[in-house]
């Protein structure tokens, strides 16, 4: 990490020793360790902070997925119901239409039958059919 080699570290050791004390070392280190353990506390809490954004910022993006299909899904069931209403109302105006002309054709007199022409006028006019 820092890349310190062991002759860097003897003489910070060296330097510590004459500026701090033999007497106040201890009161030193404990300090030192003090300070090492409160960084170390305050680094695992941004990298929790960091990893909780983060399971958040893909929650939210799932969420937002799901809305999106929702969405979607939603739209096709309207669509789906928007056809099928008109497909009923066709039906509906065909039955309609189909009752009309029923009772149209119910209500209207009807023909006398046509006069059928004499046998002898048959014989002349047309000829005859055969069976075969």
């Amino acid at each position: 990490m820092f890349e310190i080699s062991w002759s860097e570290l003897l003489i910070l050791a060296v330097v510590t020793l004459i500026f701090v004390g033999p007497k106040e070392m201890p009161a030193f280190f404990r300090a030192i360790g003090r300070y090492a353990g409160m960084i170390k506390r305050h680094a695992a809490e941004f990298r929790r902070q960091f990893d909780d954004a983060m399971r958040e910022a893909d929650v939210d993006r799932f969420n937002q997925e799901v809305m999106e299909l929702n969405r979607q899904v939603v739209e096709t069931a309207n669509e789906a119901e928007r056809a099928a209403e008109t497909g009923a109302e066709a039906a509906r105006n065909a039955a309609r239409e189909a009752r009309l002309a029923a009772a149209a054709a119910a209500s209207a007199p009807a023909e006398p039958p046509a006069a059928e022409p004499a046998a002898g006028e048959a014989a002349a006019g047309a000829p005859e059919k055969s069976g075969a």
